[in-house]
């Protein structure tokens, strides 16, 4: 009888590497074990309450039985529409809630979903590096294969495209961005936004654009928009979460919109595989998205002010830590002394040493290696704690202990 004893005895399974992070994790979690204070920036997690007035829809929609049941797994029509009135005012686009638009259980299950549809065997597509494991990882779910877009400070994301595209040895199918960026923090223009449409028309690619933290811009214009360039909706997926400018990570509410074939080929996808959100959950999403704009400028002042303060706590320890100017999360060159160690070993020390947790660089790709993602779910007063311990961690040094 043939047992299974590895998973990596799946072929697909073998070609997702494990997550850098749950050693980190580990290390966290058993320094907390022994009573160690860790002050803890290595998650991607929001830290605050959901607005009252999600909460409380949530509460008031939980005892209707209606809601109890399997529903459209594309999303209810009450909130499809609300995501299109979303998008007409947030981001001057109008979009179909009946075609154009599809709810997903994040962003993160939708640009998975999206990417099994879209991509065949053997097939390419383009994915910024480094980044968030979804945008490369989803095309091996696929079956397919990614091709690294060098993105982050002081590189030129469509030079950088370009240049992928000449070195690759067959046409990729499409191309993923992601900007405002997890983890770089770099942000996109409108401008650059034009030069990518046009690049993929060229190529005739699809576009799956993730504007998760669009919301969160500190400096500068506001997030641009995919769908709001001239001809992008003829090729482009954009998507959508709740999770950051709402302060809703746990609800797992995300959205996309644009080519109603590409809507329509997600949606097919997801429906073989679930049936959406729970009624209830979509009823507060309603009202996040029609009622709750001033808890978004909330929820990005908060982020403003813990960014000043690390950047400022951290610069003052010896640790000098580039202001990102969008996202949750500052993009940081390791300290010269530490970075022949790597990220994943500086983060290891960094936790036994110092107790302090950040996000090591390899965890995003190859190319993060040199650097951390440390995200702003820290006020000040914990900030500076972790920016003292830090200073006496510099101090000694790589060797010291």
């Amino acid at each position: 009888m043939k047992t299974f004893n590895d998973p990596e005895a799946f072929a697909r399974v073998k070609r997702l590497p494990p997550y850098v992070f749950t050693v980190t994790d580990r290390l966290r979690d058993e320094a907390i074990a022994r009573g160690v204070d860790v002050v803890d920036f290595s998650m991607g997690n929001p830290d605050g309450a959901t607005p009252d007035r999600i909460v409380e829809r949530l509460r008031s929609a939980v005892g209707d039985p209606k809601l109890h049941r399997y529903l459209n797994p594309r999303g209810q029509p009450e909130l499809r529409a609300a995501v299109s009135r979303w998008w007409k005012r947030r981001q001057g686009v109008e979009v179909d809630p009946e075609r154009e638009v599809l709810v997903t259980i994040g962003s993160k299950e939708g640009i998975g979903h999206a990417l099994i549809a879209m991509l065949a065997e053997g097939d390419t597509v383009l994915a910024p590096a480094p980044t968030y494991p979804i945008h490369a990882f989803g095309a091996v779910l696929a079956g397919a294969e990614s091709l690294p877009v060098a993105v982050g400070p002081g590189v030129d994301f469509f030079e950088s495209l370009v240049a992928a595209a000449e070195r690759a040895e067959k046409r990729p199918k499409g191309l993923v961005v992601n900007f405002p960026a997890n983890p770089t923090a770099a942000v996109a223009t409108q401008e650059l936004f034009e030069k990518i449409v046009r690049f993929a028309e060229a190529r005739d690619m699809f576009i799956v654009s993730d504007l998760a933290y669009c919301d969160i811009v500190f400096d500068g214009p506001k997030a641009p928009s995919m769908l709001a360039v001239p001809g992008a909706r003829d090729r482009t997926l954009e998507f959508m979460s709740l999770s950051k400018s709402y302060n809703m990570p746990g609800w797992r509410v995300g959205f996309c919109a644009g080519n109603p074939a590409l809507v329509a080929a997600a949606a097919r996808v997801k429906s073989y595989l679930d049936y959406g959100l729970f009624g209830a959950v979509q009823a507060a999403a309603i009202t996040a998205l029609d009622e709750c704009d001033d808890e978004v400028v909330k929820i990005r002042e908060k982020y403003r002010v813990r960014r000043d303060a690390l950047v400022r706590h951290f610069g003052a320890a010896g640790w000098q830590v580039p202001a990102p100017a969008a996202s949750m999360f500052a993009w940081a060159p390791i300290p010269e002394p530490f970075r022949q160690l790597g990220s994943l070993e500086f983060c290891k020390r960094l936790i036994d040493e110092a107790g302090v947790a950040v996000a090591p660089g390899i965890g995003f790709g190859p190319t993060g290696e040199g650097s951390v993602r440390i995200a702003l779910i820290v006020d000040e007063p914990r900030v500076q704690l972790a920016a003292e311990r830090i200073e006496k961690f510099l101090k000694k040094g790589p060797g010291g202990r």
